[in-house]
């Protein structure tokens, strides 16, 4: 095989090739790959694919840089599962015979001059005769040959068939490729479409049984849950996300705001797993049965809604496997279970596990509690601290679920070291928490966007506003414009945003001055809550998220996460960002106010591939003629923002 040519730098590819890159069915990939060779001869690439069912297909690449001689081919994934491919180089003489002739010409060379070239032509045309299928395709070609040997001719009707029109297109389409030179195999993994866009609400069943006479929380079921979904989807979320429902242990229960001592009516922390009633593999008997799960899960369903699961590889001191299995936990000098601690927390309701002392039989366990609730038909879970689990441990993992059900996801709940969190993605894990509930500045939301724009090929962000865990800091104390501003920036910079219950009512109580938890944590206790007098506002929260997933819905450029362009704004207040998507020629502007509870004002220098797109005005229901610098001005409010939609292929109000 020669190896004239080299193929280098093909994108996308994760730590060298030791894990594969990721795309989702349907979406626009690019492949990328450096090809170049000595002197100045043609050379041209071909993608070739192979998808999970072995069958193959190529597509010509094009040269998007010639400076640094980059070649990209842009493929939509078709289907989930394994795929791989290659960048095959070669030399392309008619492309070099083409280019040296034009400049013959151009520079008024005479056909005496150019008998060799003209001959050199020729036979390169015979060659293609041998390429084409169907007697008209090759006596078309014949007669250029012909043609370009014909000295009656004149030299421009010599060369006219070769150089233009249907001619011209047939070589091109059949090249004589010399000097093929194959590059490395590369492996993509293609996950379902929900793995790279979707909005996750997430919220405790047993905290929706309401209250009984005496005004006391009552233990809330499956159906009481389930009551709740219409709700939740009339919102617009894909995704109900529901903490551990498992039984919660009694040994070391905590009580309310973390206390140590529980209460006789305290239900413990909900990541407290197992009891006597049972651990990963059982239900809470107060939320019902495992029918009533399925039940759950099918009425979910019924309203388009995905459910995910907790997955905390985790146990209170109670749980079964205690006794069971004691080599699956940490012994201290004293004889003494280990409980979990997290300086200056500690959880002494939960006991870590112990990967080292059984690690076949624990993993064969634990593989065990993900396919039984494949099963009940989850095909989502979000995974609870992965960071403190071995890392070959998610990679047996997940790859052995994914070879058998290549569409289940899996998020990690990883708010640890960017190498960790960026590893995990890399493992295999499906989408990652980020520091967004961190980045509040202009510049920090800027350059943390464009970094996750950037991981796309190996991490997908799921920008949660909140959690049981974290209040975030701009939402202590603060009115509802300020939850609507963080909802708008996770809505509209990622394809995968979410909140947790509360979140849409502005719950802002933190336990104390420069807390992240809530005072009153749900962790720890019911809070059955009231959303009817929120959800009947017109301009509420409820109805500001609604309004935000249906523009996530209807426009492609919010479903894609690596197209994201930042746009000068001389006002630090407001932060400015064009979401595209290139295949469907989608463009989205987002202009947000990080200071909503005043007016704003400012000058947007805008770079779009169009010079003047007439934009749809999505909040003031008007046209935008976007001609030049956009001055904007946006009012207090849970609206502040102006968000612009425009398409290069459909009328705007797309």
């Amino acid at each position: 095989m020669a190896r004239r040519l080299v193929v280098d730098d093909e994108q996308p590819v994760v730590s060298r090739g030791r894990y594969p890159a990721k795309a989702v069915v349907g979406e626009r990939l690019p492949v990328r790959a450096c090809v170049w060779r000595e002197g100045h001869d043609a050379v041209a690439a071909t993608l070739v694919l192979h998808g999970p069912d072995g069958g193959g297909s190529s597509l010509r690449m094009a040269l998007e840089d010639p400076g640094e001689d980059r070649w990209v081919a842009w493929v939509t994934l078709p289907r989930e599962g394994m795929w791989t491919y290659r960048v095959d180089a070669w030399s392309d003489p008619w492309s070099t015979w083409r280019g040296g002739l034009l400049a013959h010409l151009e520079a008024g060379r005479t056909a005496g001059e150019l008998a060799n070239e003209l001959e050199t032509g020729a036979r390169l045309v015979d060659r293609h005769v041998r390429r084409v299928s169907g007697r008209p395709a090759r006596d078309r070609l014949r007669a250029a040959a012909a043609a370009l040997r014909d000295p009656a001719l004149d030299l421009r009707d010599r060369t006219e068939q070769v150089l233009s029109g249907a001619t011209a297109r047939l070589v091109a389409a059949n090249p004589v490729r010399e000097l093929l030179t194959r590059g490395s195999t590369h492996r993509i993994w293609a996950d379902p479409a929900r793995a790279l866009f979707g909005a996750w609400y997430e919220f405790f069943p047993r905290s929706t049984g309401g209250v009984d006479q005496a005004g006391r929380a009552v233990h809330g079921t499956f159906a009481t849950a389930a009551a709740e979904l219409p709700r939740i989807a009339a919102m617009g979320f894909d995704v109900v996300y529901l903490p551990p429902v498992h039984p919660v242990g009694r040994v070391h229960r905590k009580g309310a705001n973390n206390t140590l001592t529980a209460g006789a009516r305290d239900v413990g922390s909900p990541w407290g797993i197992g009891a006597r009633e049972g651990g990963h593999d059982a239900v809470h008997p107060d939320l019902g049965t495992l029918d009533d799960f399925d039940d759950f899960v099918r009425t979910a369903a019924g309203l388009g809604l995905d459910v995910a699961l907790d997955l905390a590889f985790q146990c209170a001191p109670d749980h079964p496997w205690s006794q069971e299995h004691p080599e699956w936990f940490h012994h201290r000098p004293d004889g003494t279970v280990a409980h979990a601690q997290n300086p200056p927390k500690s959880y002494e309701d939960i006991q870590p596990l112990n990967f080292d002392g059984d690690r076949d039989g624990l993993y064969a366990e634990l593989l065990r509690i993900v396919l039984f609730w494949i099963g009940h038909g989850v095909r989502i879970f979000r995974v609870d601290n992965p960071h403190t689990k071995p890392a070959d441990f998610w990679h047996w993992l997940i790859w052995k679920v994914k070879n058998d059900h290549p569409d289940v996801l899996f998020l990690a709940e990883a708010f640890t070291r960017p190498a960790i969190l960026k590893g995990l993605a890399k493992l295999g894990f499906t989408q990652s928490y980020t520091y967004f509930t961190w980045r509040n500045t202009k510049q920090e939301l800027t350059e943390y966007a464009v970094e996750l724009a950037a991981s796309a090929d190996f991490l997908r962000p799921n920008l949660f506003v909140n959690t049981p865990d974290i209040l975030q800091s701009e939402l202590h104390g603060a009115g509802p414009e300020v939850f609507a501003m963080r909802a708008t920036l996770a809505a509209t910079l990622s394809p995968t945003w979410g909140l947790y219950a509360g979140f849409e009512l502005g719950e802002n109580r933190p336990l104390h001055e420069g807390s992240e938890e809530y005072l009153d944590s749900e962790k720890y206790q019911l809070r059955p809550r009231d959303f009817a007098a929120a959800t009947a506002q017109e301009d509420g929260l409820p109805s500001w998220i609604a309004r935000l997933n249906d523009l996530r819905r209807r426009r492609p450029a919010l479903q894609q996460l690596r197209n994201v362009t930042f746009h000068d704004v001389d006002n630090d207040r407001l932060v400015a960002y064009t979401k595209s998507d290139p295949a469907r020629g989608d463009h989205v502007l987002c202009v947000v106010s990080l200071d909503p509870a005043r007016p704003q004002e400012g000058t947007v220098l805008l770079d779009t591939a169009d010079p003047a797109p007439q934009a749809w005005d999505e909040l003031a229901g008007e046209t935008v003629l976007l001609d030049g610098p956009y001055t904007v001005k946006i009012d207090p409010g849970i609206a502040a923002a102006r968000i612009l939609t425009w398409s290069t292929r459909e009328s705007n109000h797309g």
